[in-house]
């Protein structure tokens, strides 16, 4: 099976190659207006980019994810959420490094097999980065006026925070 995986790009790439030449279009040219058109998309969202990064660890460095933390634990223990797995929830729809480095410190200081370990691994599993997602697709494309996309996305992620605990408990716990 190994040995499969090892031709697909290339397989893949000589049925492009073969499909342009077939139709009578120079894959080369094209190759190269694609790589401008990438390295301007890229220009373009590079700054939005560097603000959601900065503000991610400036919240992280300040203390101030404690301070949301704390914040919003009367509503995660009404909810049902762990608070070891607080910092995750707020983290994930803002930032998938952040997110993964919770992430990794709940599952050094648990365990995989843990309750908490469990639930964290659900939620990581479950949710998107959405502020990240919304900043580089729209921001590649030129849009400023994201309407229904936040709110949708924000309620998808929290239904997941929500919802982790109770099926890790239904499901998973032994």
């Amino acid at each position: 099976m190994n040995k499969i995986t090892d031709y697909i790009l290339p397989v893949l790439v000589a049925l492009i190659i073969l499909h342009g030449a077939f139709k009578g279009i120079n894959v080369f040219d094209e190759f190269i207006k694609g790589a401008k058109n990438a390295f301007d998309t890229i220009l373009d969202i590079t700054p939005s980019l560097i603000a959601l990064l900065l503000c991610v660890n400036m919240l992280r460095a300040s203390g101030g994810l404690d301070v949301i933390c704390s914040l919003v634990s009367p509503l995660t223990t009404l909810l049902g959420i762990p608070k070891e797995i607080t910092p995750l929830a707020i983290l994930s729809p803002v930032s998938g490094s952040g997110a993964l480095g919770m992430y990794e410190n709940i599952l050094k200081e648990f365990g995989p097999d843990s309750y908490i370990g469990k639930c964290a691994s659900v939620i990581m599993g479950s949710t998107e980065t959405t502020f990240y997602a919304i900043t580089l697709y729209y921001g590649s494309i030129n849009i400023k006026k994201t309407r229904h996309t936040l709110p949708s996305a924000l309620c998808a992620d929290f239904t997941s925070f929500i919802l982790s605990p109770r099926l890790v408990k239904l499901f998973l716990v032994k």
